[in-house]
């Protein structure tokens, strides 16, 4: 199916609508609400990462209350299960049968606050999920549905009785990002609504999640030259042969980046992706895939600067929408 340009806008303006809602519980950080967003409507996750008090549980409350769908909330603590995730299995004696108990996994949106206090066997369990879109208990496969998305958040401050997720795990996040402290006015801003101690519940439903998956197709339709999926994977085989890097980008960090810029596009209302749309998500989407060389990261390099000294040293190609 090819993407019509009045396609093209309608999403725009309902893309626009949806950063819109959030903006009236998050002020002042409309771009790390694009990126979310962009993260939904491509059917990825989001690992928020910040210190105390910066808001990632309010945008991730203030989405899931946007979303005209079911939504949870899961507290990572170090004796939180496996089955308090996914769901158990209870023989009902009544029935004189077993029956499955669904955990709170299985909801559009699904908030894991703290996620690395938890055991990484719990962590593996909530990975699993991620990535297959169904659980399996006693052998027996149930659908999360979609939408999906998690939306994890982490403390990189306390590091007391936590479990760092490994790199392998964090690959399985299509976008990692922060949101920081706000500026003076937005601070300002929310000190005079000092007496509203709950934003996010302040947001509507505005979308159904019929659309969601509707929209998620469409974006997935979106155009890419073939001069910019070169450049893309250009950018990616670069992570891996930096002298910074350990370990660079793997191929599912490159499909995550097509999928990510197919949906920035669109949201853009255009019917095509172009190269700007690649850099401008390279680093929210590569950077924590990337294992940063012992000496170096010694040295004070990071990710995000390999993944925008790659940026500077490949040029994109002169491309021109058809």
């Amino acid at each position: 199916m090819t993407v019509t340009q009045d396609q093209a806008l309608w999403f725009q303006d309902a893309f626009s609508k949806l950063v819109d809602n959030v903006d009236r519980a998050i002020l002042g950080k409309r771009e790390i609400i694009e990126l979310v967003v962009t993260a939904m409507l491509s059917e990825g996750h989001v690992l928020l990462e910040d210190f105390p008090g910066t808001g990632k549980t309010v945008l991730a409350k203030a989405l899931a209350n946007t979303l005209d769908g079911t939504h949870s909330r899961i507290q990572f603590t170090p004796d939180l299960l496996p089955s308090d995730v996914t769901g158990v299995t209870i023989y009902d004696q009544g029935k004189g049968q077993f029956e499955f108990h669904r955990g709170p996994i299985f909801a559009s949106i699904v908030l894991a606050d703290e996620i690395n206090r938890a055991s990484p066997k719990t962590q593996s369990a909530l990975l699993e999920v991620m990535e297959e879109g169904r659980v399996t208990v006693d052998g027996v496969s149930y659908e999360v549905g979609s939408p999906f998305m998690v939306i994890a958040t982490q403390n990189p401050v306390e590091q007391a009785g936590t479990y760092s997720l490994p790199e392998a795990q964090l690959d399985r996040f299509l976008v990692k990002t922060s949101l920081g402290y706000p500026d003076h006015d937005t601070a300002v801003t929310l000190l005079l609504d000092s007496a509203n101690r709950a934003r996010a519940s302040k947001v509507s439903p505005i979308i159904a999640s019929s659309s969601v998956t509707t929209m998620a197709r469409l974006a997935a339709e979106v155009h890419v030259d073939a001069a910019v999926l070169s450049y893309l994977n250009q950018i990616v085989s670069a992570t891996r042969d930096h002298r910074d890097s350990a370990l660079g980008v793997s191929m599912r960090g490159a499909l995550a980046l097509a999928r990510a810029a197919k949906t920035w596009a669109i949201s853009r209302g255009r019917t095509y992706v172009t190269p700007d749309d690649v850099r401008e998500l390279a680093v929210p989407v590569l950077a924590h895939r990337i294992i940063v060389d012992p000496e170096s990261e010694f040295a004070g390099v990071t990710a995000e600067e390999i993944v925008g000294k790659v940026l500077v040293e490949i040029a994109p190609p002169a491309y021109r929408a058809a």
